[in-house]
């Protein structure tokens, strides 16, 4: 469009080249916009659960409303911050990366909230700060809901038939509090094991937790996994760095140690930690002596967790081929680390 057909503003750019560059950025910025606007966050609220239902917050690249013809989903649980918006941003650059459309993807990022947040409702379950990425229950607004049962019902809501009937895979990632919840549900949920059934397989990624559930009294002691002895630390064992007072979400699953082992080594797992994530008094990083036990930084706990599962593979007999990648150059930040290359190739490896 000639700037003349613009008058009076035409009249003006076309004697200033200076106010004409700055109008072409400007105008360049607002197309920008524009597109984030039409590609990026939607947020919606999902109907969860069957006996009780309850609205959920999420953020996704599809209206859930409608039947979709995906095949895949990939859930994008955030971290402390709650801020499953910008979580949903990084999904979409993760997408990008990958080679993978919308067509054929479903991008998820769950919003787990506190009484405290804007968005919350007064029928949606919301935690005490940051009690969700226990896996426990709600205290407010819906009360009573775990965390681990919100991923059971997701699991659930993707694997309906009449809203997708295409779809093949579940991909499940969890970064920082995120991978604290996923780390456990890995273990203690149950939810994948009725999507079997239907033919769709569920997948986890644990992403820079700062700290792990152990599923026996062992800890790594003079570079050897032994049971602990000690009375200086009595919170080690107990959940969420081991399974004492476990809730009651996995006591009623009747599982010994061995056999919940088992379970967890049969799956699909993969982890990741960016290499710079190595600072033992980051601000969000869990210092309580349970947490401590198992390695001074993510860094360090992530690579200990998977010698754990050797030493356990090893003790009962059970296989276990978790990978685990840690990503050149990046620190704690989930922007960049799914940003990468190798996360996208290790992640969709057939893209």
């Amino acid at each position: 469009m000639p700037y003349e057909s613009l008058w009076p503003l035409g009249s003006l750019l076309k004697r200033s080249p200076n106010l004409r560059r700055k109008a072409v950025l400007a105008i360049a910025l607002l197309a920008t916009a524009l597109h984030v606007g039409v590609a990026g966050a939607s947020q919606q609220v999902l109907r969860l659960g069957q006996n009780a239902p309850y609205n959920f917050l999420a953020f996704a690249n599809a209206d859930l409303g409608a039947t979709s013809p995906v095949s895949r989903a990939v859930v994008l649980v955030h971290g402390v911050r709650r801020n499953a918006d910008d979580y949903y941003g990084y999904g979409l650059n993760l997408l990008q990366k990958a080679g993978l459309e919308a067509d054929d993807t479903l991008l998820l990022a769950p919003n787990f909230l506190t009484a405290e947040d804007s968005r919350a409702g007064n029928d949606m379950p919301l935690w005490a700060r940051d009690k969700w990425m226990h896996g426990t229950a709600s205290s407010n607004g819906r009360r009573g809901i775990d965390s681990f049962v919100v991923l059971d019902d997701l699991l659930l809501y993707l694997a309906d038939r009449q809203r997708f009937p295409a779809m093949q895979e579940i991909l499940l990632i969890g970064h920082s509090a995120g991978g604290q919840l996923m780390q456990r549900y890995s273990i203690l949920g149950d939810g994948d094991e009725r999507l079997a059934s239907r033919g769709i397989k569920v997948r986890y990624v644990v992403s820079s937790p700062s700290s792990y559930v152990y599923i026996e009294d062992s800890r790594l002691q003079d570079g050897s996994f032994k049971p602990v002895r000690t009375v200086m630390c009595p919170s080690f064992s107990r959940y969420r760095y081991g399974l004492d007072r476990a809730p009651f979400y996995l006591t009623r699953q009747n599982l010994d140690a061995r056999q919940l082992f088992r379970r967890y080594a049969a799956r699909d797992v993969t982890f990741m930690v960016g290499e710079q994530d190595n600072d033992p008094w980051h601000r969000v990083m869990d210092r309580t002596c349970g947490a401590n036990m198992q390695g001074t930084h993510r860094v360090e706990r992530q690579l200990n967790y998977l010698r754990y599962e050797a030493f356990l593979s090893s003790k009962w007999g059970v296989q276990v081929d978790h990978p685990q990648i840690t990503v050149a150059g990046i620190g704690h930040n989930a922007a960049r680390l799914l940003a990468t290359e190798i996360v996208a190739d290790t992640l969709f490896p057939k893209r």
